[in-house]
């Protein structure tokens, strides 16, 4: 299958405000609303983390840092998702990335998707090449 395609990134003060968008690559195996779909960031030098996650019913989740200032969302019709980003930091500067997956299991820690720690992942297994977010103090 393809890649999904990330847009909407860029530069902000602090405070300020994004809105990611993710369209689905055409290369799905399944119904576009049976995927998980999930937002990470990866800050140079440093690990890939999950950032926010939501299923085909619309259920999210997010990780500890963002919860009450990210809004994940999803159009299923349109097969894309979108990240809001609002009261931004420097510390949210990283590049973003989209990606798809069916599956959630256990897996070891260097594998799957995660938003807190712990062996339940979701297998995104197709991703995105990134957008850049730049947030200046």
């Amino acid at each position: 299958q393809g890649q999904p395609v990330e847009s909407g990134g860029g530069s902000v003060q602090a405070g300020g405000s994004l809105r990611l968008s993710c369209v689905a690559s055409d290369g799905l195996v399944a119904p576009y609303n049976v995927y998980y779909m999930g937002w990470a960031r990866q800050i140079p030098g440093k690990e890939r983390e999950g950032v926010a996650l939501i299923k085909g019913d619309g259920s999210t989740s997010y990780r500890d840092s963002v919860k009450g200032r990210f809004t994940i969302s999803r159009d299923n019709a349109k097969k894309v998702v979108f990240l809001q980003m609002d009261n931004l930091s420097p510390d949210d500067t990283a590049i973003y990335y989209c990606a798809a997956g069916l599956q959630f299991g256990h897996y070891p820690a260097d594998r799957g998707f995660r938003l807190t720690p712990g062996p339940w992942a979701y297998d995104l297994d197709s991703w995105g090449n990134g957008t850049a977010v730049t947030i200046s103090s």
